[in-house]
């Protein structure tokens, strides 16, 4: 059945690349019959777009040589300032070197300063320190004469005191000279700093007028391209011209066999577009076909579901009489099983060559399809090929009266094709949704399928156990009430008769194992058996448990 499905959704998929390449034929001629009336419109409208363009032409040549004269203005004014930012600069850097020297003096007279300050410190240390000692001595020679004062050693420490005094003040004077000295670096470097500003101001400013006049330079080259360009656009224009004269005296001739070709091609597009719609419509009575097919393969999967129920239901009724059946019945309930599984493979068989038979029959409609499309274009092209120049003369005259109706059908023509691609787009869009909803339905018809598999599966199991709780009640309500007669007397006979029951099953269990094997394909429906056995060996094996 799958490959039914598929056969059909492939059938479905060729249908629309079919539509789609009559589609693609059909924009190809309209394409063509467009080309051929825009050449019709050119040939007619070219000498008024090439007067147009030189007059345009000659506009932009005056426009650029206005521009070129601005630009070159431009340059000139740009050089003079460029002039004038140089000269700046050189006495700009005339001036930072002469700023330069000055503060290296500056550094030279402070650096002298400095180690006259050195020299004279050291100078009054030691002074000093000749102070102190004779100070000492002189408290000593006190000290030795009581407290009395010597001339002459006092006249001395007067002189040094006032040779302390002036090196202390020479020493304060230098001090204020040398901060002076600072303040003066201290401005000269500021100085220096903004003139290193302005400077690079003033080379940032020149970079920016150099490139500045790189891009004129090259604006200048690049219009006189552009110029000589024109030129030459110019040139290849009146070759044109020429040529279009020349085209224009002969297209008084060609225009005729250009309608005469026109009116060729219009009818043999008015065939293809009737075999067109001749094959759309065999494509939609197709499509009904295979719906009906669909349908009617749905309708006997629904049948084969209640024939497998039907089955489940015969199956559910021999287990539940297995107790009372012996094992020449079982046998034979195997072997109607065996027959049944034969009978669903040879059903199955010709369900498959049903299907492989369709396909070969939707092969052939296929190749005969495109054998007739052949078949037609050989014999379009026969039919030019019989066209002869003497035809055409004959056919002039008339051809002449019956342009105006033409062109009248031709825009019928594109009304029509343009409902027929309107028509095919809903189709597209219609397929393409019931294609959406095949897919939907298979695969909601995949998961209802499963879950009635698997509600099939616990219905089967909770019947078994119904029954085996049922079978259970019926027995202990009868030993309540005293009139259940066991079927064994003694434990003895119990064990042997469950042995040979399970013995039983065992063998029953290993043949439907062994037609799981030998028949793969009935080893869903042959499961829900073994499942009953299983569940019947584990509450025999529950009961025996219970027994003691």
């Amino acid at each position: 059945m799958f490959k039914e499905r598929s056969g059909y959704v492939n059938e479905i998929t060729a249908m629309q690349k079919k539509i789609e390449k009559e589609s693609q034929v059909k924009v190809n001629l309209e394409a063509q019959i467009l080309a051929k009336l825009q050449e019709k419109m050119t040939s007619d409208k070219a000498a008024k777009y090439s007067s147009l363009l030189a007059a345009k032409l000659q506009k932009q040549t005056l426009e650029l040589e206005i521009n070129c004269s601005k630009v070159e203005n431009e340059t000139a004014q740009i050089s003079l300032e460029i002039n004038h930012s140089l000269s700046r600069m050189k006495a700009l850097q005339k001036t930072l070197v002469d700023l330069d020297k000055n503060i290296e003096d500056t550094n030279d007279l402070i650096s002298q300063s400095q180690n006259e300050i050195t020299k004279r410190t050291l100078a009054i240390e030691r002074k000093q320190a000749t102070i102190n000692l004779f100070s000492k001595q002189i408290e000593a020679t006190i000290a030795q004469t009581g407290g009395k004062e010597v001339g002459p050693l006092e006249i001395q420490i007067t002189a040094l005191t006032k040779q302390i005094d002036e090196c202390n003040s020479e020493i304060m004077s230098l001090q204020q000279y040398w901060l002076r000295l600072q303040t003066e670096m201290v401005n000269l470097t500021k100085q220096r700093e903004e003139q290193d500003a302005s400077v690079e101001m003033l080379r940032r400013e020149l970079t920016i007028l150099q490139q500045k006049k790189i891009r004129t330079e090259n604006e200048i080259e690049q219009e006189k391209n552009e110029q000589k360009d024109i030129e030459h656009h110019m040139r290849n224009l009146k070759n044109d011209m020429v040529r279009l004269n020349m085209l224009l005296s002969k297209n008084s001739s060609t225009k005729e066999q250009l309608q005469q070709n026109n009116q060729l091609m219009e009818s043999e597009f008015m065939r293809s577009l009737r075999e067109a719609e001749r094959e759309s419509i065999e494509m939609q009575e197709n499509l009904r076909n295979l719906q009906e097919e669909k349908e009617r393969i749905l309708h006997s999967l629904v049948e084969t579901e209640h024939q497998i129920m039907l089955w489940e239901k015969k199956i559910q009724l021999a287990k539940e009489m297995r107790n009372a059946v012996d094992s020449e019945i079982g046998q034979g309930d195997i072997q109607a099983m065996k027959a049944e599984i034969h009978r669903m493979q040879i059903r199955h068989s010709q369900l498959m060559k049903q299907q492989e038979k369709m396909i070969c029959d939707m092969e052939a409609v296929v190749s005969r399809r495109e054998t007739i499309a052949r078949r037609g274009q050989g014999q379009s092209e026969k039919n030019k090929k019989q066209l002869t120049v003497s035809d055409f003369r004959r056919k002039l005259q008339d051809l002449r009266k019956k342009i105006k109706e033409i062109q009248k059908n031709t825009e019928e023509c594109t009304d029509t094709i343009a409902d027929l691609e309107d028509t095919q787009e809903s189709l597209t869009a219609a397929i393409a949704e019931k294609q959406h909803n095949i897919s939907t339905m298979k695969q909601d018809f995949s998961s209802t399928a499963a879950e009635i598999e698997q509600l099939q599966e616990k219905k089967r199991q909770n019947l078994l156990q119904i029954v085996s709780y049922q079978t259970r009640l019926k027995h202990l309500q009868a030993v309540k009430d005293g009139k259940y007669k066991p079927l064994c007397s003694t434990w003895q006979v119990l064990e042997a008769e469950q042995h040979k029951q399970e013995s039983r099953i065992h063998t029953i269990s290993t043949i439907i194992h062994q037609i799981q094997q030998e028949y793969p394909q009935f080893q869903s429906d042959l499961h829900s058996i073994s499942l009953a056995f299983e569940a019947h060996t584990g509450s025999q094996t529950d009961t025996s448990e219970r027994a003691p």
